[in-house]
């Protein structure tokens, strides 16, 4: 099982508990012989004809984090968000959201609970052509029976927080994908939920508008702090994005940890592959490179500390080139209290560059 770390004290809201999902007639067998023989996707695949889409994940998403889940098509990163809401069953293993097992849910609570309290956006945004904009953000609120006139100003002050106020009375077919986008976003966001699950939303679009929709987001989650799923096959997005990461491949999680934890720290030959390409500059800290300052003070005595550049201990790397121009002595780490804790030379600077810390 991958180790799970949470953010400390932070309260949990979703959990999923050794989730399997295995689609096909011998399902049971199956999953027999994934737990007790430990066979692989393509085994199982061969010798029963069924499809192991998740196997014995677990992990917890703490309230206001972002959690991305990436993967490769086919890993099962999508079949495993839809477990969340309850649109694809689990064939064994427990989902909990805030504490209650929705596994034991009635359709009726279902049908509330994803109304209410968990908001879905998707790749493709289904948007309903023959309603204009305002009324599409609105459709949930609708089915809701809330009244016409709340539900045009929620949907008006959803569509003002994506960037898209006095389109309200326009169709879909007049709005760019990213614009579609925007309304899916701006849909999900205006019942309020407590959780939103993002599947792949932006994958479709050009790198620039993409880009620009990820900024968007990032600025809407700094406000709102809504507990989110993204989903995605794109590891500069998840980093750019995610609190923490989930790398998955054939249905399990080969590794969970913060960006800087999953680009320094590869679990395995397979994610390391999928780290090789990633810029560093940005995601390396300080404290994860630095020298302890004692030691390397009292080993070096006749270096002229005091003089040396200084940096926090959460500069990246971009940082500490910046200030290892300026001067031939090491950086200095001071940690909060402006107290020197660290020493980060050129020499490793350069190698935390390379990828040799």
């Amino acid at each position: 099982m991958v180790e799970n770390r949470t953010a400390g004290g932070m309260q949990e809201a979703i959990r999923c508990e050794q989730v399997w999902k295995i689609f096909g007639a011998r399902t049971q067998e199956a999953l027999r012989a994934a737990r007790e023989q430990n066979i692989e996707k393509d085994e199982i695949l061969r010798r029963y004809d069924c499809v192991l889409g998740v196997a014995d994940v677990t992990f917890t998403v703490s309230s206001g984090e972002i959690f991305c889940i990436m993967g490769l098509s086919g890993s099962g990163k999508s079949t495993l968000v839809r477990h969340v809401n309850r649109l694809v069953e689990p064939t064994v293993g427990r989902i909990l959201i805030h504490g209650e097992d929705i596994g034991v849910k009635t359709e009726s609570e279902l049908r509330r609970l994803r109304a209410e309290r968990i908001g879905m956006v998707f790749q493709h945004m289904a948007l309903l052509p023959h309603r204009t904009i305002r009324e599409n953000v609105a459709f949930g609120l609708e089915v809701r029976r809330v009244d016409r006139r709340r539900r045009a100003a929620v949907a008006e002050e959803k569509l003002d927080l994506v960037k898209l106020g006095g389109w309200g009375d326009r169709y879909p077919d007049e709005l760019s994908g990213g614009m579609q986008q925007r309304v899916g976003l701006a849909r999900a966001l205006a019942a309020d939920p407590d959780i939103l699950l993002m599947d792949e939303p932006f994958s479709a679009l050009d790198p620039l508008i993409r880009r620009e929709l990820q900024g968007q987001f990032l600025e809407l989650s700094s406000v709102m702090r809504k507990t989110t799923l993204f989903i995605t096959h794109d590891l500069d997005e998840a980093i750019r994005l995610g609190d923490r990461i989930a790398i998955m491949k054939d249905g399990r999680f080969s590794q969970i940890g913060t960006p800087e934890d999953i680009v320094t720290r590869p679990i395995d030959k397979y994610v390391a592959d999928f780290v090789s390409g990633i810029s560093r500059l940005k995601l390396v800290h300080a404290k994860t490179v630095m020298e302890p300052y004692p030691a390397f003070a009292a080993a070096n005595p006749m270096l002229m500390l005091a003089a040396a550049p200084t940096v926090g201990l959460g500069a990246d790397l971009d940082a500490l080139i910046s200030g290892s121009v300026q001067s031939d002595l090491p950086v200095v780490v001071l940690d909060e209290e402006g107290k020197p804790v660290g020493v980060v030379t050129k020499q490793r600077l350069l190698r935390s560059i390379q990828g040799q810390d």
